[in-house]
């Protein structure tokens, strides 16, 4: 018997639960069994639940297509996201563009931002924050750009830019913000809570902070 864990096979009987065989690895010290009745122990269930995170699927959705309750889907989602490093980005010279997305938590009298940015060419996520739109909130994502040494950063009126973007780099007129703004829509069709005009929304910041790391760099 190969362990589940570490996949040595060094494992030993170690008993058994409700009459099913129990394992114990003297290797990773982890106790398992060969089968699972429940679909949430098997291999295969993060991959899936990320994959329905992308796919439009509410959290009460895949607990019914995966077979498992809504507060392990959430358990996991979390999990997974613990799991996820943001990716180093180091090139230097490049276009950013910055914008931001509303959303709620809680209620629908309780709006949030979601503010982010891309590198222009590749369209990959910067980073990215949940909260309120002001300074203070921005400064730390702006200065991680500014730190790259960017050739331009591109964002819309928004007045708070202004301040924290360097004048020489900032950009802001028509269509300059193209890319991020076609992101938004994506976001918007691919991600369950951020759709409008629907009664699905996050009840938790850190929940769609989860979702959304998985998202991005999942």
């Amino acid at each position: 018997m190969n362990c589940k864990n570490c996949n040595q096979p060094n494992c030993i009987k170690r008993g058994k639960r409700n009459g099913k065989q129990r394992y114990y690895c003297r290797d990773c010290c982890t106790s398992f069994q060969d089968l699972y009745s429940y679909k949430a122990y098997q291999t295969t269930t993060d991959t899936l639940i990320k994959s329905l995170l992308k796919e439009s699927c509410g959290i009460l959705s895949i607990s019914r297509i995966i077979g498992i309750s809504k507060n392990t889907v959430l358990s996991r989602m979390l999990k997974i996201s613990h799991q996820i490093k943001v990716p180093y980005f180091n090139k230097l010279g490049c276009k950013f563009e910055v914008d931001e997305l509303w959303s709620f938590i809680g209620s629908k009298n309780n709006v949030v931002w979601i503010t982010y940015a891309i590198e222009r060419e590749t369209k990959n996520i910067i980073d990215f924050f949940v909260g309120r739109k002001t300074k203070d909130t921005i400064r730390p994502l702006i200065d991680k750009l500014v730190l790259l040494k960017p050739k331009n950063i591109y964002t819309d009126r928004l007045n708070i830019y202004p301040g924290l973007i360097p004048k020489e780099i900032h950009k802001v007129f028509r269509y300059c913000t193209n890319r991020i703004e076609r992101k938004n829509l994506t976001l918007r069709t691919h991600i369950k809570r951020l759709s409008r005009r629907t009664i699905c929304f996050s009840r938790n910041k850190v929940y769609l902070t989860a979702h959304l790391r998985i998202y991005f760099w999942g």
